[in-house]
Order: structure tokens, then C-alpha cells, then sequence
């Protein structure tokens, strides 16, 4: 068994990272904290989001992608967009793996100094699939493979596409490579926080206004038809995308509702960040502000629960 900061005994930690495309940024904030506290996963598992920024912990390199988060402003993301017209996704992806390439490299999971699983969803059954081996950065990119956003991604003869589909909150997994602590973080738990931004009178379902006078990527969008398809909203009227995201909300908050009751976790972190577009990616700070602001209100529960456990396991 583990042993804690003190030299002490206890049980073993299990962190699952949910899903929540740009709300995913919570979790570097998380993961500092945690680190902060003395807490230290043993065993690391992550859907979508979640499971790129739980890699980029493993490998060492959450300082790089917290420098990269905080660099992200509405200009920079569509650079990393490469929209295809024919193809199962309107984003290829190829540029944003690459950004990962640079930075992990060839790392394969079973390098990795503690077990980790990235959660991807099979295309064809419809089956959840627990990517453990193989090349990190090829896992990444089938947990996040947001349908109609991203084309699946093709791995051991399977088409896989974005685990939040089925394991928003991926407890699971941890209990079943043997955690005897589990501390979920679910970016989804923010219900009122989604339901209004404060001071519009547009729900946050209606928003993803990419079009805005005020943002660079207006200018971008307009000088690109396709673009602007996708982006473009008519007054009082959610855009295409925000159709999208909001409906991807909805699925992940019903369906880690249902996983989390089945399994739940000791301990559940949910972030204040409802009120954050999922596409509001240029917020990083903010989300991961309140991500360490999520762990200091939860150390209480997540220190009882590993004194009371570290009674309950043999040593």
C-alpha cells in the first residue's frame, strides 16, 4: 500500500477526470491543489478532456500545458482548427495532435510511473473502451473525439469516438484497477451555473456567439463561409455550435448521473464553472482558478475519507 507525505500508510487513490471539453481546463487547477495537499493519485483515469490533462500530469508536463492554456485566446483556437468539408468531423484534428505530439512525444501508457486509462466509446457497439497501452497520444485522440467535431479516431480496428458518450465521470475504471479511495472531478455538476450567465438574459445553452464585434475571430469567420455557418446566430437564437454543446451537456449531465449513482465515488469535486461556455477555451484561467478553489472546499471529506479507509485496509 501507499505510503503519504509522512511516511505513513494508506489506502490507494484513485482520481477520475471527466469529461467537459473546455471546462477540462478545471483540472489542472485540481490536480495543483491535490498536489499542494499532499495528495497523490496512484491510479489515473480520464474521458475526453480529462484524460489529455491526466496524461499531461503523468508525463510531467502540466507545466507546459497550464503555459499553453493560459495562452489561448479566441484567434489562437481556430488556428488549431482544421476544418474538413467531407469527412466524419469538421475538425480533423491534426493540428492539435500535433501540439500534443511535440509535447509527449512517443510515450507509451505502460511507461507511464501509474497505471492510466483513457476512456473512448466504440463507434459500432456503442461498448466503452478502456484505452491502456499503446501510444499516449494516439489514446488521447480517441477520448476526445467529439462526435461531429472531431472524426473518429481508427485504433486496434476499431472506430472510436469520445468516451463521454458513455463515462462522463470515469469512477469505474479506478474501482476496477483497485482503488480503495475514490475522488471523482465532474465538470458537469454546476446545473444553476449552466442554466444563466449572469446579467443576459440568454441561457448559456443559447451562447457560443463566436461572432461578437468585439473578437478577432469575427473578421476570421466572415472571410470564411464555412466558418460562419457554424458560428453565425440569428438575434435571441443559439448558433449551430451552441446547439451542439448544449445538447452535449445535457447528455453528459444525465448519463454521469446515472454512472456516478452506480458508482460513486468517496469524494466528488465539482468545480463552480457552469456559467463557462464548454467552447471557452480563452477562459482557461478562470477554470483553473476554480478548480484549486474546488479541492479547498472538498479537503475535509478527501482527508476524513483516506483516514477512515486507512483503518478499513490491511496494511
Amino acid at each position: 500500500m501507499p505510503k503519504d507525505s509522512r511516511d505513513n500508510w494508506r489506502p490507494k487513490i484513485g482520481l477520475a477526470l471527466g469529461g467537459g471539453v473546455a471546462r477540462g481546463f478545471a483540472h489542472i487547477g485540481v490536480l495543483r491543489a491535490l498536489t499542494r495537499n499532499g495528495i497523490v493519485p496512484d491510479i489515473m483515469v480520464g474521458t475526453s478532456i480529462g484524460a489529455v490533462v491526466g496524461a499531461a500530469y503523468l508525463a510531467g508536463k502540466l507545466d507546459a500545458m497550464e503555459e499553453w492554456a493560459r495562452s489561448l485566446n479566441r484567434f489562437r483556437i481556430l488556428s488549431y482548427l482544421d476544418f474538413r468539408v467531407r469527412s466524419a468531423g469538421f475538425i480533423n484534428g491534426n493540428r492539435l495532435v500535433a501540439t500534443l505530439q511535440e509535447h509527449l512525444g512517443d510515450i507509451v501508457i505502460e511507461d507511464l510511473d501509474r497505471p492510466f486509462i483513457a476512456v473512448a466509446t466504440d463507434l459500432a457497439t456503442g461498448h466503452e473502451v478502456w484505452l491502456r497501452q499503446g501510444r499516449l497520444v494516439d489514446a488521447l485522440r480517441a477520448s476526445f473525439s467529439l462526435p461531429g467535431v472531431f472524426s473518429p479516431m481508427m485504433l486496434d480496428h476499431r472506430w472510436l469516438i469520445d468516451g463521454a458518450l458513455v463515462n462522463p465521470v470515469p469512477v469505474s475504471p479506478c474501482l476496477a484497477m483497485g482503488a480503495q479511495v475514490t475522488i471523482a472531478v465532474n465538470l458537469n455538476a454546476d446545473i444553476i451555473g449552466m442554466a444563466r450567465r449572469p446579467g443576459s438574459k440568454i441561457p448559456t445553452v443559447a451562447g457560443f456567439d463566436l461572432l461578437e464585434e468585439q473578437h478577432e475571430t469575427a473578421a476570421v469567420a466572415r472571410r470564411t463561409p464555412f466558418l460562419e455557418r457554424f458560428f453565425h446566430r440569428e438575434p435571441g437564437h443559439p448558433s449551430l455550435f451552441g446547439v451542439m454543446f448544449a445538447s452535449l451537456n445535457i447528455l453528459q449531465d444525465r448519463i454521469g448521473r446515472s454512472r456516478l449513482a452506480g458508482d460513486p465515488p468517496d469524494v466528488e469535486i465539482g468545480p463552480r464553472i457552469g456559467h463557462i461556455g464548454m467552447a471557452e477555451f480563452e477562459r482557461a484561467g478562470e477554470m483553473i482558478d476554480e478548480g484549486d478553489a474546488a479541492v479547498e472546499r472538498r479537503m475535509p471529506q478527501i482527508r476524513d475519507a483516506i483516514t477512515i479507509l486507512s483503518q478499513t485496509y490491511p496494511k
